[in-house]
Order: structure tokens, then sequence, then C-alpha cells
């Protein structure tokens, strides 16, 4: 029975869970909360399995960002053009973040979102914490080796950024001592084998999980409250389609790039990233897929998409913020200036990397309020319908993270090509070699 589901594409056992838990979800909320007002027992249960699946994730996210960039820039040793391609990635995702933020302008502009809302204010409040630009030093400049930052409620949590900020200076410290540096490189290769395998485990779980966390978001929150914010909710996703859909394939065109095989070879990345919430938690497959099915080398793309799931996010820090700025401005009638729009491009461009390691989308959205001198409370007007456009800016966020190391990777001449334009696609779950967590078919590290 087990092998039969095995056999079943990754893509397939997602879409099947995902109707599933919609209908599990409805069925919950039928049900209603229990005489005390606690969730019912249906909803628990959702809740539960949804939040285990991702912090079996999140867990093995530490190990996993350290021990990869460690690798791949051991694996850049003998590399002329590392920086060049350091630098090309970033350009690129300063160019897609711009064009995703003139979209939300855009359709904020047309759509008027805060003049057509029947949202009540009069119970918002500003939120305890506000996104500011000194969260960036903060997050970038390590508290401790570990990466290690306390909670309000006393407990610790691995702030990404400076994990890899941490590892790329072991890496290049490693690279730097040469030779000596050989035992600990093999035991770090060894390290990212073994977490490799424990990580395939927790994926093969993710339709279970998937299951979860969509029938308990439906349970929860419902589509009832879309009524009052429909036309900003709509803005939202039809700005997440035009990136996907629209500016995603121009671009990979203008590269020589079928846009239809990218969403095959991406595809189950995207879909994980819709369902979980949680770029972080999606980053196993989408580093997976962009090697495997994408074609880019495992030397660059073990670089590049980590670095991109902390701060390559054109749903939560350019398409949302931009939206939801002009959205608050529009309903507490400021009026905004060219010098405010453009603020919000900038803040948006060079700011999402001040959200590395704390609550994405919620503080990139008090970080551009605060640039512009608008309400606080404002968010509090969003955050009722927050999870449910956080399922398609998590997902638009994975495809800019798998999208610009696969253009890169061409431009530069060290894309995999006839991996790129196969026909078929490698399953994320497919069988797992022995030797070290990685597929049989899978190829060595490239020389970039």
């Amino acid at each position: 029975m087990l092998a039969r589901l095995r056999r079943v594409p990754f893509a397939a056992q997602v879409l099947l869970a995902l109707v599933l838990g919609v209908a599990l979800g409805l069925v919950a909320r039928d049900l209603g909360p229990v005489a005390d007002g606690t969730p019912n027992w249906l909803t628990s249960t959702l809740a539960t399995i949804g939040s285990t699946f991702v912090t079996l994730l999140k867990v093995l996210v530490p190990p996993l960002i350290v021990t990869a960039v460690i690798v791949s820039i051991a694996n850049l040793k003998q590399v002329s053009n590392a920086a060049r391609l350091a630098g090309q990635t970033l350009l690129w995702f300063a160019i897609t973040a711009l064009i995703a933020v003139a979209i939300g302008i855009g359709l904020g502009l047309l759509t008027e979102p805060g003049r057509n809302s029947s949202v009540d204010a009069a119970a918002q409040a500003a939120p305890e914490k506000a996104g500011g630009w000194f969260d960036f030093l903060t997050g970038l400049v390590p508290g401790n080796v570990f990466g290690l930052q306390g909670s309000a409620d006393g407990s610790l949590s691995f702030n990404v950024l400076q994990l890899i900020v941490i590892a790329v200076a072991i890496g290049i410290s490693a690279l730097k001592v040469d030779e000596p540096a050989e035992p600990f490189l093999g035991f770090v290769r060894a390290a990212l084998a073994i977490v490799q395998k424990v990580l395939w485990w927790v994926i093969l779980l993710a339709p279970i999980g998937t299951l979860g966390l969509i029938g308990n978001a439906v349970a929860t929150y419902g589509w009832e409250s879309l009524g009052s914010l429909g036309v900003f909710a709509g803005a939202v996703y039809a700005g997440l389609a035009l990136v996907l859909f629209v500016v995603y394939p121009v671009l990979l065109r203008l590269h020589g790039l079928s846009p239809l095989r990218y969403f095959a070879g991406a595809w189950p990345a995207i879909q994980l990233a819709f369902v979980s919430r949680s770029s972080i938690g999606t980053l196993p497959v989408t580093e997976r897929v962009t090697e495997q099915n994408l074609g880019v080398p495992r030397s660059y793309a073990s670089f590049a998409v980590p670095l991109g799931a902390t701060t390559k996010m054109d749903g939560c820090a350019a398409i949302y913020p931009a939206l939801a700025a002009i959205f608050v401005a529009q309903f507490f009638g400021v009026d905004l200036s060219i010098t405010d729009y453009l603020l919000i491009a900038l803040v948006s461009v060079i700011g999402s990397a001040a959200t590395a390691g704390v609550t994405g989308a919620v503080v990139m959205l008090t970080l551009t309020l605060s640039t512009l001198g608008l309400p606080l409370a404002g968010v509090g007007l969003l955050l009722a319908i927050d999870p449910i456009l956080d399922m398609g800016r998590t997902a638009v966020n994975v495809a800019g993270q798998a999208l610009v190391p696969t253009i890169v990777a061409k431009r530069e001449g060290i894309l995999d090509v006839e991996r790129y334009r196969a026909t078929s696609t490698i399953d994320p779950l497919a069988r797992v070699d022995e030797r070290g967590g990685v597929d049989a078919d899978l190829r060595e590290p490239a020389t970039v």
C-alpha cells in the first residue's frame, strides 16, 4: 500500500490532501466551538497536525542552511566568478522586486481598496512591535555563534539571516585556511548528507501536513472574513497572479527559457509554499526542484536559494506592503505624493532584509507605514484576512526564489539547459539514495 502511494506524484498527493483538508475544514467550521468557546476536536486535530509538520521542517532548517552554505562555498574553491554570481543574484532580486512593487502600486491606485472597504476601524489598535531600519543591522550581526535570539516568552529561536552570515564567514575562512580545513569540510559534508536524509523523511509527511494546515485555515478563518476587505484581497491576489503568471514568464522568455517547463519543475515547491505559508519550511523542496528540475548547478543553488528564502519576497515584501500602504492611506484619508510612492518602492526593494528572522509581511508592512508616517493602527485592519493572503504571498515568494537562480545561471552560461528542457520532471520525493540522502540520479555538485 505504501509503495503504491509513493508512486503517486508528489504534486498529486499534495493536491488530494489540499482538497480533503478543505472538506474537513468546512466540516470543522460547521461543528463550531464547544460550549466554553474552545475549538472543537476536529479543528484542534487539524491544527496539531499542521503545526507539527511545520515545526519538524523548521527544526531541520538551521543545520541545513549552515552545512549547505559552507559546502557550497567550499565547492567554489576553484571558481573565478563567484563574486559575479552573488552580485547578479542580488541584482535580479532587486529587479524583480521593483517590478512587483510597481504592480502593487498600480493596482492600489486602480482599485482604491481603502475607499471600497466596509471594515470597522473602531476596535483596531496598533501592533505591539513595529519594524524598523535598525532591524536590518540587528538581524545581520550575529549575537552568538549559533544565531540564537530570545523572545518575550523566554523561548529561543534561530535567526536565519544570522545563520547565513555565520555560515558564509566559516565557509570563506575554510577556503582561506585551505589544506588544514579539509578534515573540517569533510565533517560538514557528512553532516549535510545526514541532515538531508532526515529532512526527506520529514518531507514524506508533506501531504499529511498539507491536510492539517489547509483544514485548520478553513476551520479557523473561513472565507467570510474576506467580505469587508474583498477589494483589497482581490487586488492582492490579482497582483500575485500578474507577477507569477505574467512577469515571471516574460522574464523567462526573454532569456530563451520555456515558462511551461519552469512551472512544471518548480510547481511542487510553489504548491507546498501555498499550503505551508513558510518560505523557510519550503526551502528543502525549493532547493531540490531548482537543482533537479530547473538545471541550476548545486554549488550555486545551495547558496542562492537559502539566501532568497530570507531576502527574496516579491509577495510579502513588494506587492503586499505597497497595496497595504495605499489601503491604509486611503482608509484614513491621507493623500500620498509621488515622493511617497517612490519611498514605497525603495522600502520594498531594499527593506526586505530587515524582515529576515522575524514575522515577514507584518513587520514589512509596519516598516513601510512607519517610513511614510501612516497610522500603524492600519495594520490591525488587515490582520483578519492575513492568513488567507499569506498563502498566495508565500507561493509567489518561493516561485521567485527558484526563478532568479535559474535566470542568473542561464545568463552566466552554467544552466543545464537539457535538464531544464526535459519533458519529464523529477519528483522531489523520488527514491533516496542510501549513501547520503540524495537521489541516486542526482548529479554530483557541478563546477560553476
